[in-house]
């Protein structure tokens, strides 16, 4: 007598089509995109945390005229933000940003004793995401298509879908605007030493700005229902 037939064991899980298929939490790119960018941004806390030492800096500087005194307060505040966050046991990541950011800035106005070159570093990083976004869009390889990549684990299978690659190259276009906006009006303020101006439009055109962008973008998205799929993994042919 034979001995019946054993049954087949299921085929091993490849860890590359696990990892494609785990983020499937979102049906649509619009939903992606909205979850990456409330992420990215660290919501409205994230937001005035990077705005208050800015200010700090600006209303001491402009009130007293005293460089070391404005720096001291726009440090502190950022350091206390950090304080707080890590008492509530919360991420640090946005306060962290902050202060990296106001220490840059410090740094560049201590070198060459101008007030007005604090604001100078995020002119030139406003410059360069700017640039950056609109190159990509430029080589059709938009930077939010990046995200959706990052999620089904191909970096070139968004881009096979015209609709998707048209839908990221105008959420590209309009992250890249607030920056061009800044990069324009700020630029002339810092030639013309203008340190007052520069912190009230660094903060007018800050976290407002972003989130006229954000709500732009909103609108677009909730227009849309483009589908987010992943690709089947391609087996290879068995050899004859």
């Amino acid at each position: 007598m034979s001995e019946p037939p054993q049954p087949e064991s299921p085929p091993a899980v490849q860890p590359a089509a696990t990892a494609a298929a785990a983020p499937l939490d979102f049906a649509t790119v619009e939903e992606l995109v909205r979850h990456r960018l409330s992420v990215a941004l660290g919501g409205r806390r994230g937001m005035v945390e990077g705005a208050v030492p800015t200010l700090g800096f600006t209303v001491t500087y402009v009130v007293g005229h005293n460089l070391r005194l404005g720096l001291s307060v726009g440090i502190g505040l950022a350091v206390a933000l950090l304080a707080v966050r890590l008492v509530q046991r919360q991420s640090v990541q946005f306060v962290v940003n902050s202060l990296v950011g106001i220490a840059i800035a410090a740094a560049f106005a201590s070198r060459t004793g101008k007030a007005e070159d604090v604001f100078l570093p995020g002119i030139i990083y406003n410059a360069v995401y700017a640039g950056a976004m609109v190159l990509s869009v430029v080589v059709r390889w938009p930077l939010v298509g990046l995200m959706i990549a990052s999620v089904t684990g191909d970096i070139t299978a968004w881009r096979r879908d015209p609709a998707i690659v048209r839908l990221c190259t105008k959420l590209t276009l309009i992250l890249a605007l607030p920056c061009l906006l800044r990069v324009a009006v700020q630029y002339p303020l810092w030639l013309a030493g203008e340190v007052g101006w520069l912190g009230v439009t660094k903060i007018a055109l800050g976290w407002p700005l972003q989130v006229a962008a954000l709500a732009a973008m909103a609108w677009l998205l909730a227009r849309g229902r483009t589908p987010l799929v992943v690709p089947p993994e391609v087996s290879e042919p068995d050899p004859a």
